[in-house]
């Protein structure tokens, strides 16, 4: 047969449960035991209520997270504790996004006596145009001269969109060396990690080759990151194509590019014979990087009389041993 426990409490923490049943629908219950001093030295905390009416403790979520479509109202607990010797009163607000303003606390302000736990409702109205995807957000407790934030991850439900843009490219010389700058823009709904890849080529071959590596944090949704990529040793004398490409998971992609032109002071002094051969070199480079014809096509002859011009497509002739191998069979 199951047993049952009766809780003995006190004239005295009836009045202070009394007390925190207000209108605004915040509930407090006495913290059993004295109070422990803690990493916060005693003071107030806020953090996600725990289930089961345990105390919060290091093995509870670090933060809410609520999911929900457009138009759904979320609802959750947040735990406010005073193991302090007195009374505490503290404000509440979301923020400090735009989803920050979809959240409302059973009350704006709450008081908690000493030796307490108060766990405050609140709701998360999602708009109807809410767009699918990550709408981070955070809960604010403020009070006793200071204040605390509790990160809520808010995510709509629908589709999904990963898009990436890299803009804003532009290298800035910094004496002998430079700073390639651009702007990464979160053109989906859903958050990202993204990795980048930077490739230069000037007038005479590759001049820096930098493989898809990942940049700290996170962007969110909608959100302009604008981010700077050293260059410690750039060209002192070439013209230069810079290219950034940015890639994240769910098949984001972007790329961008620039031109910039290393010349010395000296340089500028040159004769035109001097530009003559820079130009003669920059053929020369075009030239290497033509394709060579292929031998049938050089072979060729020209078109006779009555035939079509245009692209001609050269049927490349099977290797010996397959041959060999066709007439033994």
């Amino acid at each position: 047969m199951p047993s049952r426990t009766r809780s003995v409490v006190s004239g005295a923490a009836l009045a202070t449960a009394a007390a925190l049943l207000s209108p605004a629908g915040a509930y407090a219950g006495p913290v059993p035991g004295p109070p422990a001093p803690g990493p916060e030295g005693g003071r107030w905390t806020a953090a996600p209520a725990p289930g089961g009416g345990t105390r919060p403790s290091a093995r509870d979520r670090p933060y809410f997270y609520l999911e929900g479509a457009p138009g759904a109202v979320l609802k959750d607990r947040l735990s406010l504790t005073n193991p302090g010797g007195g009374a505490v009163t503290l404000r509440l607000r979301g923020g400090p996004t735009r989803a920050g303003g979809w959240i409302s606390t059973a009350g704006r302000e709450i008081r908690v006596p000493p030796r307490t736990r108060a766990d405050v409702p609140f709701t998360v109205t999602v708009p109807g145009d809410a767009t699918p995807g990550d709408h981070p957000a955070a809960l604010v407790a403020e009070g006793g001269g200071r204040a605390a934030t509790v990160p809520v991850h808010l995510r709509v439900t629908g589709p999904a969109l990963a898009a990436l843009s890299v803009e804003d490219v532009a290298v800035e010389r910094r004496g002998s060396a430079a700073v390639i700058r651009y702007v990464l823009v979160n053109r989906g709904n859903t958050a990202l990690r993204p990795r980048l890849a930077v490739d230069a080529d000037g007038l005479f071959g590759p001049v820096l080759r930098r493989a898809a590596r990942p940049l700290p944090g996170t962007l969110p949704p909608g959100r302009r990151m604008p981010l700077t990529e050293p260059w410690p040793d750039p060209p002192v004398l070439d013209s230069v194509d810079v290219r950034l490409t940015v890639t994240a998971a769910g098949g984001a992609h972007g790329t961008a590019e620039t031109s910039c032109t290393a010349v010395p002071w000296g340089a500028a002094a040159l004769p035109p014979a001097g530009l003559l051969t820079g130009a003669a070199l920059w053929r020369i480079r075009r030239r290497r990087r033509a394709p060579e014809p292929r031998q049938e096509e050089r072979a060729a002859p020209g078109p006779g009389p009555g035939a079509r011009t245009g692209r001609q497509t050269t049927a490349h002739p099977a290797p010996a041993a397959a041959s060999r191998a066709g007439t033994d069979t």
